[in-house]
């Protein structure tokens, strides 16, 4: 008999828009549910009133449910969770995969404890084994151990870091809107929002689904030119670590670290960033890290692929000129 490399049932997964599209972390949730589910396909909850079918069928969605909010907000955890699990009693999915943002974790555990199994974050690979149960994959205690993690009973509820998966179009498809009555409970109508504010977020990709990032430190010495050019060059997110923030020098929105985003990059770069736990415990997920500071004590260069040490602004400098030279030949 063959083992399965695939599940039986369809997998369920909580899809984010903005500005009415389809987010990229969450393409790249779907990209990796194609791989478990299999034939039993990829089924979507979608907590707004107007998904973006045309992308979710790209990515290989049939069926997208849209819960009925009556008016509620799904920024309310308690009203999110509601109607994620209307939607689930429905599909009866295999297993429930969700993007791992600040919000995502708080959704993650809500419907472990309602669905009486368990919920597994910052997840950085998902694969079905032999048994046609789930392996999750996550680094833990700063990038130091790889762990395989498994949910013993239920439905498993797993929350992948963005960047985790490369996301991929499906060859074709297309996708159809389904409306999900929900019964809420008067603890989840109890909280309404009533305001917003939305903070600009320029022309650069998100610091939390940025595939590249490039980070200054205490050693920019309040000048975050060279970095901001650098990640223009690049195409990446600016970071920051908690003393650059704190001394005002860019928003506190840009913090890395464990009072601020984690992220988990293809490439990090480091300029003038120390490698205090504070910060490190943020970004220890990246692929692959450069360290650029004239410490050569300095613990970043424990992680670090490749340490440079020298005059951050030098560097910095020389990098962008080269990447200049580059594009123009």
């Amino acid at each position: 008999m063959t083992e399965p490399t695939t599940l039986t049932a369809p997998v369920l997964v909580v899809v984010d828009h903005v500005g009415g599209a389809l987010t990229a972390p969450s393409a790249e949730v779907l990209t990796l549910a194609r791989t478990l589910a299999g034939p039993a396909g990829v089924a979507a909850a979608a907590l707004t009133d107007a998904p973006d079918l045309d992308a979710l069928g790209r990515y290989g969605v049939g069926t997208v449910h849209v819960p009925e909010l009556d008016g509620l907000s799904p920024e309310v955890t308690a009203v999110a969770a509601e109607a994620v699990l209307a939607v689930a009693r429905e599909v009866e999915p295999a297993a429930v995969l969700l993007v791992s943002t600040f919000a995502g974790k708080e959704l993650a555990a809500r419907l472990a404890v309602a669905l009486g199994s368990g919920a597994i974050v910052d997840a950085t690979g998902v694969a079905v084994t032999a048994d046609g149960t789930l392996a999750v994959s996550k680094t833990v205690l700063q990038g130091t151990w790889d762990t395989t993690c498994a949910v013993t009973r239920g439905v498993p509820v797993v929350a992948l870091k963005p960047t985790a998966a490369e996301a991929v179009p499906a060859p074709s498809g297309a996708a159809t809107a389904v409306s999900v009555p929900v019964g809420f409970s008067a603890g989840a109508r109890a909280v309404r929002v009533v305001s917003r504010t939305e903070h600009p977020r320029g022309g650069r990709a998100p610091l939390s689904e940025a595939k590249v990032v490039v980070v200054g430190g205490r050693g920019v010495d309040g000048d975050f030119t060279l970095v901001e050019e650098l990640a223009d060059e690049l195409g990446a997110a600016v970071g920051a670590t908690r003393v650059a923030t704190d001394e005002g020098w860019i928003e506190h929105s840009a913090q890395v670290g464990q009072t601020g985003v984690t992220i988990s990059p293809r490439l990090y770069i480091g300029a003038g960033v120390s490698g205090a736990i504070h910060h490190t415990a943020g970004m220890q997920a990246a692929e692959t890290v450069v360290a650029i500071n004239n410490d050569p004590e300095a613990p970043i260069f424990e992680m670090a692929d490749l340490g440079v040490v020298g005059d951050v602004s030098d560097v910095l400098s020389q990098a962008i000129a080269e990447l200049r030279r580059l594009r123009q030949g």
